[in-house]
């Protein structure tokens, strides 16, 4: 039997319109973050689902209360579904970061996936955080429906893992503030569903940078 995962990135927050790079950094949910987070609420109110996880981190701990309020459901936080540690980066614009720190940010910019950032982390150590999180949510939620709030770094992280993407590749695709993924879990691997969709927002949703 499959675990259903609805995975969903947190609504957008006042970094995110400032391109700032949050990374373990918290920024509230701007307005149109918190409408974002209502909209997925009210989507999930009529989806029967067990279990309600999110990130530790301020920016999903907000989306999931939001959604929690609505369904009814306890929300169980997770370390291990974090956003990447950008360390020296977090806080800044990507044109501040390339000033400041323009051979980090160049190696970040490469998108390495052993490249850990001083003070930060690699994608690969997220992705393993991730993964490992998730499989055991699987094994827990046998033939159930999970959903887990998180981050555009991680989604992006587990598309590729999915896909067979490498790392380093030039991301084609869209990681939006809001956004619903449905990956299945079965015997140890994950199958994406559906990926990026959005029908629940009325107002444009932010790409993940």
């Amino acid at each position: 039997m499959k675990t259903e995962f609805i995975l969903l990135r947190h609504g957008e927050t006042e970094w995110n319109t400032l391109g700032r790079l949050q990374g373990h950094r918290n920024s509230a949910l701007s307005a149109k973050g918190l409408r974002q987070a209502d909209a997925l609420a009210v989507r999930l109110a009529s989806v029967p689902f067990q279990a309600l996880y999110c990130s530790d981190l301020g920016r999903a701990r907000e989306t999931a209360r939001r959604i929690a309020e609505r369904t009814g459901h306890p929300v169980l936080e997770d370390g291990r579904l974090r956003e990447r540690g950008l360390g020296i980066l977090e806080g800044l614009t990507r044109d501040e970061a390339g000033q400041r720190h323009p051979e980090v940010f160049a190696e970040y910019a490469a998108g390495g996936p052993d490249f850990i950032i001083p003070g930060g982390e690699s994608t690969s150590q997220r992705l393993r955080h991730a993964v490992e999180c998730l499989e055991e949510l699987g094994a827990r939620h046998v033939g159930a429906r999970v959903v887990v709030v998180t981050h555009g770094g991680v989604l992006s992280s587990l598309f590729r893992h999915c896909l067979g993407i490498p790392p380093g590749v030039p991301r084609a695709f869209s990681v939006l503030n809001a956004s619903w993924s449905q990956f299945d879990y079965h015997q140890g691997s994950f199958r994406l569903v559906t990926w990026g969709d959005v029908n629940h927002l009325r107002d444009d949703s932010r790409d993940d940078t």
